[in-house]
């Protein structure tokens, strides 16, 4: 048997913490951020959970993943 792929556009873009949560960045940090106010710039900073009903979805692009939620 060959060894199982990685999707890699999902490791790009999503992490699993060691208690197996997947984190995602949070979004509408790329362009048009003039009109933003520096505080909702700092808001977006950092990561977010992945929402429950995508999860399973999510964990089933990252076949070596060490916990099998």
């Amino acid at each position: 048997m060959p060894k199982m792929k990685t999707n890699k556009a999902a490791a790009r873009r999503f992490k699993i913490t060691g208690t197996g949560k997947v984190m995602r960045t949070q979004s509408g940090t790329r362009h048009i951020n003039e009109w933003m106010s520096p505080s909702a710039k700092r808001n977006l900073r950092g990561f977010a959970s992945v929402n429950e009903d995508v999860k399973e979805h999510v964990l089933s692009m990252f076949p070596y993943r060490k916990y099998l939620r």
